[in-house]
Parts: C-alpha cells; structure tokens; sequence
C-alpha cells in the first residue's frame, strides 16, 4: 500500500515509518512541517530506501495537502501530525487549537475530495487513520480503566483540542461515510523521544547532574507503551481494523510517575555510575504539581488484543533499559545544559 503519514518526523510517525520500511513492503510518503520536535534524523536509516520519501509542508494548507494526495494517491492517511505537550499547551493554547483542530479539518476535507474521486473499490480499501490520546478521557480514580466507550472529559487545552480532532474525525465518517479509523493511545516511551517529555529529560538530567524534577508527590499514574509497540499496532490497525471503530492501544504498565523515575536512575546506576558512588535518585526533587494533573490514566487494551490480535511485547523494564540505553550510546550528553534543545531538526541529537 502507498501510505501518507503527516507528523512522520515526530516521536510516534518517526516510529511508525521505521517499521513500515523495514518491516513491510508499503511506500511512505512523510509529510511533517518540522516544528521544534521534528527530528529528521530519526528516519536517518530510510531516508535513501526508494520506498520512503519526505515532503516539509503544513498540514494546514489545503493546496499543498490536495496536491500531495493527488500525486502520491495513498490507501491510507496515518494523521499523526499534533502538538502533544500538556504543559506547553497551558502556556500557548493557539497553537493547538491551530494544529490539532484546524490542522485535522483540513486533512479530512481534503481526504474526502480525494477519497470521492476514487472507483469504487479503492474507495472501499481506504483509511483515514486519526491516531489520538487517552489523554481525551480525563482522569480515572484509583480502580477502573478506559475503554472505546468511556466518555470524553479533557481537562488540558491539549486533550481538549484532541478530543475535538476525534470528534471531528468520526463525524466525517458519520457523515460523509469517510472510511475512519480512531486510535487512543497511552504514554509513549523510547528511542528518539525528544527531551521535554517525562523519561528523556530525566535521563538526560540525571547524566548532566541536575535535579529531577517530579510534579507534586509523584503518584500520578501513567500506563506506559514502548513506541516500537505502538507503531506495530498502528499498522495492524489500518491493515485490519474495521472502518468507524475505535482501538485503545496501551502498554498493560501502569506506573506512578515517581516508579517511572527511580527506574531510570537504577538503570543509570547499572549502567554509568556518579562519580561519588550515590544513586541518581539522590537528585529527585519534588517541584510544584501544574495546574489540572490528571491524577491516573489506564488503557484496556483488550478489544485490539480480541479483535486485531495485538498485544504489547516489551515490558516496561527491558523498554526503560533500552531506551537508557540508546540514550547513553549517543554521547555527549554529561554536562551538557540540560534546558538547551537535544535534538537539531537536522543535525540530529546535539552534543
């Protein structure tokens, strides 16, 4: 299949393109404006295989987009393209709005023009592939999960402008009879993850020997999936999936946030011990909760597991050391100002 993936220079697309190429025969075409977190060299690796190529554009532009689709004429849209960070979404709401909102209205309009245009049974095997968060569901208590049919209560303007992408993508299949697919997924982790997220700024602030800073007390829990997971469910998905139906892809890893943290420093501890003998936990330092911390998200994964035959296959514990990993083996990273950017959009990681 001929696949547009938007956001492919991200954490998630990045991912997902890496296993397309190298483990499928489906063509990419990567559409990705490279924001701050848009890091052309984590698809260093594909970048010269003549079934990957690479478009710099916004998905809010309607012409462009059009043309795009025009051109390369995909089976499936994979819609990643997003802002996808809670705290930056506080401080600047706009952009998400523009991004997460805008931006899907656009690539829906023009997916269903082209999508019209198609015969008959191209028609039938499309997919638009909208891949969200479990972020739009809110915040569990101590028992309970979400499932596909929880209902939505975002409580940060990124949920919030993710639960409007979602809605707008089931309404065009409702309407417009636009074959759609949703998925809501858990906290991702892994290689390639840029810095401002929980598990890259630890370990890189641990290694540069600053404070580790967790919100409140710590309990906050998250349901952590490794990113080369999501990516084999994201293509399970759109091979398999049925159109209209929503899949919840999550990790079975619930953790609190200060259990994720002291992971990363035992691994660290196994791996580069400080110079004076104590543990990296001796940094943690607990700083003020931000503003509507979701206290507990929690995916079952069970309908994808029943119906599609997916499951997670990296435990927590051997993803955080692979992730450790894979971090130290890029150097550099000791000393270094742990609130300078790591990543170069096209240099790669810093240092």
């Amino acid at each position: 299949m001929k696949i547009l993936v938007t956001g492919g220079a991200g954490f998630i697309g990045s991912a997902l393109i890496r296993h397309l190429i190298g483990e499928s025969e489906h063509s990419v075409l990567n559409l990705d404006k490279l924001t701050y977190a848009g890091v052309l060299t984590s698809l260093a690796e594909v970048a010269d295989n003549p079934r990957y190529s690479f478009v710099q554009g916004d998905i809010c532009e309607a012409e462009l987009v059009a043309r795009l689709l025009a051109e390369f004429q995909p089976d499936v849209i994979a819609h990643l393209a997003a802002e996808s960070h809670v705290d930056r979404s506080i401080d600047g709401p706009g952009e998400f709005i523009q991004t997460n909102v805008v931006g899907t209205f656009t690539m829906l309009q023009q997916a269903l023009g082209y999508w019209q245009s198609l015969s008959a049974g191209r028609q039938a095997a499309f997919r638009f592939h909208h891949i969200s968060t479990d972020e739009v569901y809110g915040s569990l208590g101590e028992e309970g999960l979400f499932t596909e049919t929880t209902a939505y209560d975002p409580r940060s303007p990124y949920s919030a402008s993710k639960a409007a992408s979602d809605h707008l993508v089931r309404a065009w299949g409702h309407t417009y009879g636009l074959p759609v697919l949703v998925t809501n997924c858990s906290n991702n982790y892994g290689p390639y993850h840029f810095p401002e997220k929980l598990i890259p700024l630890i370990i890189i602030r641990a290694l540069a020997g600053e404070p580790l800073p967790v919100y409140g007390d710590g309990s906050n829990v998250r349901d952590w999936l490794f990113v080369e997971d999501h990516a084999r469910a994201l293509r399970r998905v759109f091979e398999a999936g049925v159109p209209g139906e929503t899949y919840n892809i999550g990790g079975n890893s619930e953790r609190r946030n200060i259990e994720v943290v002291r992971a990363i420093c035992a691994a660290l501890d196994a791996r580069r011990p400080r110079e004076d003998g104590k543990s990296y936990a001796e940094q943690i330092t607990f700083v003020a909760d931000r503003p509507g911390h979701d206290q507990r998200y929690a995916i079952d994964a069970a309908k994808i597991a029943r119906e599609l035959g997916w499951e997670p296959q990296v435990r927590f514990e051997d993803g955080i050391a692979r992730t450790v990993d894979w971090y130290l083996a890029r150097g550099g990273l000791v000393g270094a100002d742990p609130a300078a950017p790591l990543f170069d959009r096209t240099a790669g990681l810093k240092g």
